[in-house]
């Protein structure tokens, strides 16, 4: 008796280990004797995942073993694809169409999810078609007034059906991902009390508490969606919601890290997004997130489940290089030859502000900006010395810039001729030209800023610097 009851239970177990992995079939009408292809978008970029044969009756099918991560995946036929479609939970069900009109004829057979995301996107296609006319005339300049007020009432009839049919859909459906997708990119709605309020901080407080509303950072299925709303929804939360500083940006990191850390995918995501996003930051003094990034993940083998040695040992070199030459570090000492083979030290200027300058005698943008930080060097009443540092070895090259540039009157001194370390292993100068702005001390107080700021940013760093010690007095 016993053991026909172990035979019983092992037997209707059989069912549930067959229902492990995916088998998504297909019937497309007007394909056949082809091959056909699954892809998904991940990120910024679209992969292929697995091949399928399509037969003489249109028929095929995409079969694995192991389940697919959930998001939006796509058929591919001669590099084009057709359409899309979504897979989650359910990873075991049927989808027709026609080649005459894909989107216009898809169907899911009893799986909700893509029935629902089918709709949704034919909605959204017959609305953006409807709304196109009214935003021509909007656009149009010639057009009379009357006419663009009428457009402009039609545009928000139009957004108003688009954004009810999408609430509809929302609460209809909350744990589809097709509606997963649409809270994760539907623009906040602050309290009329807190957007009216005086105090702007409460505003700004309500958009960083509420901000991540509908979005689950450890939910890697906003990783496969055809736009990088991931990556994006991380951008825009950094760059408009704090303040461009390190150490500030580097609280809210870390917070976002942690809720992301709960997926090891998600995880890898986000923190290789903003190791990039921070290596060549669009604002000054944002390259010290990169190196406490590379630090704190990659340095201590944090990242060692999905990172290469060669990966990593790039990136502690890009990070070294930072290190030495961030905003408020000490400039790393150069003692470089001049045109008379003499050293030259960074150190033994005496000036109150010192211009570091790479540059290239062949590089055209060098030949744009040598002029203007000339002119800066002629004109300004503060007390600067420019320490310009030529990337090319040839002496004859250099001596040549030197004399058409009028530029004589600088300390010149030829990089590669250097008795400390060569400069690209301690500036972030890679590129020319790049221009490093030294204090008195001659610590680092601006980095890669353009020849024709630099007055500003010292007459900037003077009044601050006045305004600083007439507070401590």
């Amino acid at each position: 008796m016993k053991r026909c009851s172990y035979l019983i239970i092992f037997v209707c177990s059989l069912p549930a280990v067959a229902q492990e992995g995916y088998n998504i079939s297909f019937e497309i009408e007007g394909l056949r004797d082809t091959t056909t292809y699954l892809g998904y978008y991940y990120g910024e970029g679209t992969y292929l995942k697995d091949t399928a044969l399509i037969d003489h009756t249109g028929k095929f099918s995409f079969k694995g073993n192991n389940k697919l991560p959930a998001g939006v995946y796509f058929v591919v036929l001669n590099k084009t694809r057709l359409f899309d479609f979504i897979v989650n939970k359910n990873q075991r069900f049927k989808i027709t169409a026609s080649q005459e009109d894909y989107l216009k004829h898809l169907k899911s057979i009893d799986e909700k999810e893509n029935e629902v995301f089918f709709n949704h996107m034919r909605f959204m296609l017959k609305n953006n078609e409807s709304v196109q006319p009214y935003l021509s005339i909007l656009k149009d300049s010639t057009a009379r007034d009357s006419d663009k007020r009428q457009a402009q009432a039609s545009v928000e009839e139009i957004d108003n059906l688009v954004q009810n049919h999408q609430h509809v859909l929302v609460e209809r459906h909350p744990d589809l991902l097709a509606a997963k997708y649409i809270m994760a990119q539907r623009p906040l709605t602050v309290p009329e009390e807190i957007r009216l309020a005086t105090d702007k901080e409460k505003t700004l407080q309500y958009y960083k508490d509420h901000f991540w509303d509908g979005f689950d950072l450890s939910d890697d299925a906003f990783l496969r969606y055809p736009q990088p709303i991931y990556r994006q929804k991380v951008e825009d939360y950094l760059g408009n919601l704090f303040v461009q500083h390190p150490d500030t940006l580097l609280e809210a990191i870390n917070l976002l890290i942690s809720a992301a850390k709960e997926n090891p995918e998600t995880y890898k995501y986000l923190v290789w997004n903003l190791v990039l996003n921070y290596q060549q930051p669009k604002i000054m003094g944002l390259d010290a997130i990169f190196v406490a990034l590379y630090d704190q993940f990659f340095a201590n083998g944090e990242m060692d489940y999905w990172a290469n040695d060669q990966l990593k040992e790039n990136l502690k070199k890009r990070a070294d290089q930072l290190r030495s030459s961030l905003i408020g570090r000490q400039a790393p000492n150069l003692i470089i030859q001049d045109l008379d083979k003499k050293p030259r030290s960074l150190e033994s200027i005496e000036s109150k502000y010192t211009v570091i300058y790479f540059y290239d005698p062949d590089c055209g943008f060098c030949k744009k900006e040598t002029p203007k930080l000339r002119d800066f060097s002629n004109k300004t009443t503060l007390d600067v010395s420019i320490y310009a540092v030529c990337a090319d070895s040839s002496l004859a090259k250099m001596t040549t810039y030197i004399e058409e540039m009028k530029i004589d009157h600088w300390i010149n001194v030829n990089g590669p001729r250097t008795y400390t370390q060569h400069y690209k292993n301690i500036y972030d100068a890679d590129t020319t030209p790049t221009i490093y702005l030294l204090d008195e001390r001659k610590k680092i107080i601006a980095k890669k800023i353009a020849a024709g700021k630099i007055q500003e940013f010292l007459n900037n760093h003077e009044n601050n610097t006045a305004s600083s010690q007439t507070r401590t007095r």
